[in-house]
C-alpha cells in the first residue's frame, strides 16, 4: 500500500504504508483480448502465425484496513 487517504488524514509510505493490508474478493477468472505474433522472414518463404489470450482475474477491493499505531 503506497498511500492511505481517509477524508483528512493522509498516510504515506516510505516506500510502502507497514502493517496496512487489503481485503479484496474474487470475481472470476477470464482472458484478455487476442494478441496475433506473427513471424516473417524474407527470401526465405518463413512465415509463422500465433495467437495468445492473457488470463486475468478480477477482483473487488471490498476493505483498506489501516496499520494499528504502535504504544511506546
Amino acid at each position: 500500500m503506497l498511500l492511505i487517504g481517509d477524508g483528512d488524514r493522509v498516510t504515506v509510505g516510505t516506500p510502502t504504508v507497514d502493517g496496512a493490508r487489503v481485503v479484496a474478493t474474487s470475481r472470476g477468472e477470464g482472458k484478455g483480448e487476442k494478441i496475433i505474433v506473427f513471424k516473417y522472414k524474407s527470401k526465405v518463404r518463413y512465415r509463422r502465425k500465433t495467437g495468445h489470450r492473457q488470463l486475468h482475474t478480477s477482483l473487488t477491493i471490498d476493505k483498506i484496513i489501516e496499520p494499528v499505531a504502535k504504544e511506546a
